[in-house]
């Protein structure tokens, strides 16, 4: 797992490329603390660099950029969890290897299938693939869009880097973005393609840039997408081939050179990735938890009933207030791109980092694929709204009511004004207060990005998964999981998100998928031997802290709204007062602390 970066420009002197490709990886020094590298191409006038985290092949012979038969350059930021099985079947093809990585695997598997290759892998990766030869570079993003590749071609210039922060050290493409503000206020998160640079954008999962240096020329491609086929319509078919699917997942990511450990929150998808890591791992297993002294946000009751049952070394954290408060202003400055979220991810990752763990697997992607939110029991009734007069949707906004206010986004046809209404942080109305403008203007702004696929075929609770899979998991739980985990030189792994779970879980039915009477009841029913009654027959709490609490009582956060706007101001007031939910409150701080408000 590593941090990439690279830059192709006949414009500008090759040294002048050399130096900002350092200044990239070292910008991105945090995501990979172990090795770093260049590759330098003085005919080309191309540059490509990487920050390595080591866990495959932890000797030199997996520094990157790697090289294969003298005609391949990568720069790989990733893990390919189905590598020793490619690996096999190119040796048998004749093909030979110099170390025990999984990036020569990749390298090798493109000189023998070329593009198809990508649709091959399983795993998550984001890398940069140079053929000397053809004098062509390829840029390339896992299907599920776990790791990040932001990307910027402009006047002859093909720039590339794992985060955002990155293109600081290139100043003609570090124009900032003047409408992510909005953005932010109204998702909680900049959704794709927004990003806070305006010359910037993050190249879409399960696609590839092929970059033809001689020609200039520049295209895009997609190689892989999921979709819903409803092939499978038996619950204990559909049962039998998720255990069987999930556990091979759990295996293939416990896979490492390197110390591996499993986040233990105490709800039910982690309860399961933790007791499938425990069967594959016996020995020298460790699960990671965070718990507060506050019993309605701790989950402490929960970790050890699974603790005690696994026998596995743990190790519990009690994550205080004082911790809370003096690590804020840290966790504000490790954002890459702004999130009302994350921060939980900041302080796990943090303790994994401590206790000398480089990779942690994640039960991220179960909520999403089977049923784990509100919105999938409130899907009907959103569209049912949505088919309102604009005159009824739009007197929300002088309520003071934030689900009433909201349902003035449900003008917006189609999945994104649905998830506007059922997700949103301000109304546009809110956002153009905030900002001093025209409500209109915030509309034009809203209406423009992101262009949203047409998915009203499919059924309700299925129009909820993509919905949650596709926005809120893809642009704010992934994203944060990558730079909250990598700021600490750890990896997020996450099994429910292997490319062949995803596959089968939309092969089932939903009426199989989403049946019963708790939320995720088919995956309650497929792992209820093996899981305490207490996990499964339990009230769903979010991964969350004592926010609105801590928030409230931190003079950083008081400064920083003392010297905001007006607006802001009032807003924090509402907050104090109990009237403001601390994730529409945070992302004025955030604004705040990067100069907006």
């Amino acid at each position: 797992m590593c941090r990439i970066a690279g830059i192709v420009n006949k414009n500008i002197p090759l040294a002048e490329i050399e130096g900002m490709v350092k200044e990239m990886c070292d910008l991105q020094k945090h995501g990979g603390p172990d090795d770093e590298g260049l590759f330098v191409s003085e005919e080309n006038n191309l540059v490509l660099g990487n920050r390595r985290l080591a866990l495959l092949d932890l000797t030199h012979e997996g520094h990157m950029p790697m090289h294969y038969i003298d005609r391949y350059c990568i720069t790989y930021n990733g893990e390919l969890y189905n590598y020793l099985s490619l690996k096999d079947d190119l040796i048998q093809k004749g093909y030979q290897f110099q170390n025990q990585t999984d990036t020569e695997v990749i390298m090798a598997a493109f000189a023998h299938w070329g593009t198809l290759c990508f649709a091959k892998f399983k795993g998550m990766f984001a890398f940069a693939l140079f053929d000397k030869e053809e004098k062509e570079l390829y840029l390339v993003r896992d299907t599920a869009g776990i790791k990040p590749l932001y990307v910027s071609n402009t006047s002859g210039m093909l720039a590339f880097a794992s985060e955002i922060r990155a293109f600081k050290s290139i100043p003609s493409i570090n124009e900032t973005n003047a409408n992510w503000p909005v953005y932010m206020m109204a998702y909680g998160h900049l959704p794709e393609p927004i990003t806070t640079l305006s010359a910037v954008k993050p190249l879409h999962k399960g696609c590839y840039i092929k970059y033809e240096i001689k020609k200039d020329r520049y295209s895009m491609q997609s190689y892989a997408h999921y979709s819903y086929t409803h092939q499978i319509v038996d619950s204990t078919e559909a049962k039998g081939l998720l255990r069987n699917q999930l556990e091979a997942s759990v295996a293939s990511h416990m896979l490492a050179d390197a110390k591996v450990g499993v986040f233990l929150s105490g709800g039910l998808d982690s309860s399961i990735i933790a007791t499938l890591a425990s069967k594959y791992k016996q020995t020298d297993f460790s699960t990671l938890s965070i718990h507060f002294e506050d019993p309605a946000f701790s989950e402490k009751k929960y970790q050890d009933v699974l603790i005690d049952k696994l026998k596995c070394n743990h190790n519990q954290h009690l994550l205080t207030e004082a911790e809370f408060q003096h690590s804020f202003s840290s966790i504000l400055d490790s954002m890459d791109m702004p999130s009302c979220d994350g921060i939980n991810t900041w302080f796990i990752s943090k303790h994994a980092a401590e206790k000398g763990l480089k990779a942690v697997l994640s039960g991220v992607g179960g909520d999403e694929l089977f049923g784990g939110y509100p919105s999938f029991n409130r899907m009907n009734i959103a569209k049912g709204l949505q088919l309102l007069p604009y005159s009824i949707t739009q007197f929300g906004k002088y309520t003071k009511s934030k689900r009433l206010n909201r349902l003035a986004y449900l003008k917006m046809d189609g999945i994104k004004g649905l998830y506007l209404f059922l997700r949103g942080h301000y109304s546009p109305n809110e956002i153009a207060l905030q900002f001093g403008a025209y409500e209109q203007d915030i509309w034009n702004v809203l209406n423009e990005h992101p262009i949203m696929n047409d998915i009203s075929v499919l059924e309700n609770k299925e129009e909820a998964s993509w919905m949650e899979f596709n926005l809120y998991m893809q642009n704010q739980l992934l994203r944060d999981a990558d730079v909250m985990s990598m700021i600490h030189g750890v990896e997020i792994r996450l099994p429910f998100l292997d490319n062949e779970v995803i596959r089968l879980a939309n092969k089932i039915s939903p009426a199989v998928k989403f049946n019963g009477n708790r939320p995720k009841q088919f995956l309650i029913d497929t792992f209820k031997e093996e899981l305490p009654e207490m996990i499964w027959n339990r009230p769903k709490m979010g991964f969350s802290f004592p926010f609105a609490k801590w928030l409230g009582e931190s003079d950083f956060v008081r400064n920083a709204m003392i010297n905001s706007n007006t607006q802001s101001q009032h807003n924090y007031q509402k907050f104090l007062k109990g009237n403001l939910h601390w994730s529409q409150f945070i992302s004025l701080v955030i604004m705040q602390h990067r100069g907006v408000v």
